[in-house]
């Protein structure tokens, strides 16, 4: 049986309480780089190596400015907010596997520097929402979909090189294939379309249809015979007869006039 939307949707605290938790740890991270005057971006991915593959689990929460920090902290939030509302079942694991796959595919095929930040998993949750949103048909989640386009749409053209220096397109097209991949493997629920017309009802049979009826076996509609027309007995006739006729008997009375001489009005 196909569950109703409208459970699978449920505000929580833990739809605040997560991007929320998950924001406060990265900038906590920076302030403490900023404290102690040190730097943690030898955590970060470095590709092929096997020191540098510490940075899959730790890049995340890395950031190399105030700026960068600022640029992710934003959508993160949202994004991640959005991701437990709408796919409560499938978050967790797209947030954890989502860091630990798009990481590895960036340790794979980066250039030889250290990649970090949470853009990697930005570009995770976003190509999920949007891929997984259009294959649900559900109108909800497309329209979700739809909303991250208009919001984050211009995020596509920084998985190409050379588009802006200092970036890691390495990092975002990762993320991108690795949403994309996790939109395809983790299943949703089979969410129950609404029902407009008679013909979207899966039990609909065209045959037993009397619009339907209409047409023929070559498409072509056939007007409905003329109804008959209704017999008429000699009791209907009399019946009829009473409506037409007073009950009451009229009689009327007609005087005569004479013509009388010198003008004189007829009485």
């Amino acid at each position: 049986m196909q569950p109703e939307p409208d459970n699978q949707f449920k505000f929580s605290p833990s739809v605040l309480a997560w991007p929320l938790l998950f924001t406060i740890i990265i900038w906590a991270v920076y302030w403490f780089e900023i404290k102690f005057k040190m730097s943690l971006s030898e955590f970060g991915i470095f590709p092929r190596t096997l020191k540098g593959m510490r940075g899959i689990v730790f890049s995340p929460f890395l950031h190399g400015s105030l700026e960068h920090l600022y640029n992710n902290s934003i959508p993160l939030f949202m994004l991640v907010a959005a991701l437990r509302y709408f796919y409560r079942k499938q978050a967790l694991e797209v947030i954890g596997f989502g860091i630990l796959v798009s990481g590895f595919f960036t340790w794979l095929i980066a250039r030889e520097s250290y990649h970090i930040g949470a853009s990697g998993l930005i570009y995770v949750l976003v190509a999920f929402m949007f891929f997984k949103g259009i294959q649900t048909q559900y109108y909800r989640l497309v329209a979700v979909s739809l909303l991250i386009i208009l919001l984050y749409g211009g995020m596509i053209w920084y998985v190409f090189p050379d588009v802006e220096e200092g970036i890691s397109w390495e990092g975002h097209l990762s993320g991108l294939i690795t949403g994309f991949l996790f939109s395809v493997f983790y299943k949703t629920p089979e969410y129950k379309k609404p029902i407009f017309y008679a013909w979207e009802d899966p039990e609909f049979d065209p045959q037993e249809d009397a619009f339907m009826k209409r047409f023929d076996e070559n498409g072509n509609f056939v007007n409905p015979p003329p109804p008959p027309e209704p017999e008429i007995t000699e009791e209907d006739k009399e019946a009829g007869a009473a409506n037409y006729y007073a009950p009451l008997r009229v009689i009327y009375n007609f005087r005569e006039t004479q013509n009388i001489d010198n003008d004189e009005e007829a009485v």
